[in-house]
């Protein structure tokens, strides 16, 4: 049973999930759109949502929040100023994830997690 589970493992350590997810999200930040597998995106979706929602507040408590996930600098000002501005008047779903066929290799469904518009 699934009762109480919150996240998907992604068949990896703690450190391990959360080092990929926040270079997930630093990617999708910096570029828009990254193509990865599906629960991957789906998982950065969430992370990435979180974030914005914290931009959209956009005070200091916020932006330190966000920098304890993202350590760049420069992306979470980028984060701050110019995607957080995006998404003023929209209460949520700020990501799309659209389903990109499977991987050549090992069959693994595909994913383009993008923010929307």
């Amino acid at each position: 049973m699934k009762h109480r589970k919150d996240h998907r493992k992604l068949n990896r350590s703690t450190q391990q999930r959360l080092a990929l997810l926040r270079a997930e999200v630093a990617a999708l930040f910096k570029h828009d759109q990254i193509k990865t597998t599906l629960a991957k995106a789906k998982e950065a979706s969430r992370l990435a949502d979180r974030m914005i929602t914290l931009a959209k507040r956009g005070d200091l408590a916020a932006r330190r929040q966000v920098l304890a996930q993202i350590r760049d600098a420069d992306l979470v000002a980028h984060l701050f100023d110019e995607i957080a501005s995006r998404f003023t008047d929209r209460e949520g779903g700020y990501t799309r994830v659209t389903r990109a066929g499977k991987q050549r290799g090992d069959g693994t469904q595909m994913a383009i997690l993008e923010l929307t518009e």
